[in-house]
């Protein structure tokens, strides 16, 4: 197994995230603002294409916590992943900012999606480090 984390942005804005390698599989818990929790969760399950069976892209199973609303964050990041990484992927989103504006969200969402991009990154360091046997429990 191997972990890692990264995060970006200010508090209350800041998201962070962890990544686990476990064997061929990837879990990734993003969280963030002012209150970090659990508000979905979803697994990303690779395969082919409906359109074109050579064409990578995945399915996705979501569980949102009632009245929250990182399903549709959850649920993309595990698509893109799983089709990037052609594994399982569980993602678990919790972002809060007490009583939000639309700026406060539009910075969460920025501050997001600039982490989901560096997880990427470093999910491709950490699979290659761990076919080469580099291993961190």
């Amino acid at each position: 197994m191997r972990i890692d984390a990264v995060g970006h942005g200010e508090i209350p804005h800041r998201v962070e995230a962890s990544i686990v390698i476990c064997g061929p599989d990837i879990s990734v818990c993003f969280v963030g603002g002012e209150g970090p929790h659990i508000g979905a969760i979803a697994l990303g399950i690779p395969r082919p294409s409906l359109a074109d069976s050579s064409v990578a892209s995945a399915s996705a199973s979501v569980l949102c916590v009632t009245g929250h609303k990182e399903d549709l964050l959850a649920r993309s990041a595990a698509l893109e992943l799983a089709t990037d990484f052609g594994c399982r992927i569980n993602v678990t989103v919790g972002l809060h900012v007490d009583l939000a504006s639309d700026a406060d969200i539009r910075l969460l969402d920025a501050n997001y999606r600039e982490v989901l991009t560096e997880v990427k990154q470093r999910i491709s360091l950490m699979r290659d480090s761990t076919r080469e046997g580099d291993l961190d429990v």
